[in-house]
């Protein structure tokens, strides 16, 4: 079955979302419970998610001021797109080579290599092209062993068999023209944080391995602008009373 291109979104993600865009990632009680019925979350519905984030850790609260954590602060910069860099045709690739490791590491460990965007040629051996430069964890680098090589076969391909190239690019095209007719802000919203998942999924391959028209940096620079546009807004715009 089909995954439908916008999901609902749960109250926890529409504020953690508010709070991204926002910066600093600091806003009032007010200012939050009017964002998020501006995005079609009900008041009783926020408040009691930023209660429960409370507790969890995933916000601090000063003065009714509710402040990302620090946790969630270093994970919004860990999902930053890594930097690009010329390509000269290396790749790089990553071996697993720890011993036995519980279903949770071996699990936290695929998610890692997937948020780096790299791509598994089978079980624990992950490649892409040398094109990006990101920082590895100890965590990582203790259990995998890092190598660079030139592949034997045409690069084209090993990215086509590594990545489902045109259904990324077709689900891309689809939020593209799922953002350019939405007509009201809770739609553009949910529209917006389901785009910025696929968005993470991009495999950021050099433009020599891209098909042709490829829609990442369309999608990347129509997310740019909605962050923008979040943090462009006048101070009061989201309490009940600015509104």
């Amino acid at each position: 079955m089909e995954t439908p291109l916008v999901p609902p979104v749960p109250a926890r993600s529409a504020v953690l979302s508010m709070l991204l865009g926002a910066d600093p990632p600091s806003l009032s009680g007010r200012e939050i419970v009017g964002a998020m019925g501006l995005f079609g979350v009900s008041e009783s519905t926020t408040r009691v998610a930023l209660t429960r984030m409370v507790a969890g850790g995933d916000l601090t609260r000063s003065d009714a001021v509710y402040t990302l954590s620090e946790r969630l602060r270093e994970r919004q910069r860990a999902v930053e797109p890594p930097e690009q860099r010329p390509w000269n045709g290396d790749w790089e690739m990553a071996v697993v080579t720890a011993g036995s490791r519980t279903p949770s590491e071996r699990v936290a460990l695929r998610a890692e290599m997937r948020r780096q965007r790299m791509g598994e040629l089978r079980e624990g051996v992950w490649l892409r092209p040398a094109n990006v430069q990101r920082a590895w964890s100890a965590s990582v680098r203790q259990d995998v062993t890092f190598f660079s090589s030139q592949p034997t076969e045409d690069p084209g391909a090993l990215a086509g068999e590594l990545w489902d190239l045109p259904a990324w690019s077709d689900r891309a095209r689809q939020y593209l023209d799922a953002l350019a007719a939405v007509e009201d802000e809770p739609t553009r919203y949910r529209t917006m944080v389901a785009a910025v998942h696929h968005l993470q999924t991009d495999p950021l391959l050099p433009a020599e391995l891209l098909p042709p028209q490829w829609p990442g940096a369309a999608l990347a620079a129509v997310y740019a602008d909605y962050r923008a546009w979040l943090r462009a807004l006048p101070e009061g715009f989201f309490t009940p009373t600015g509104r």
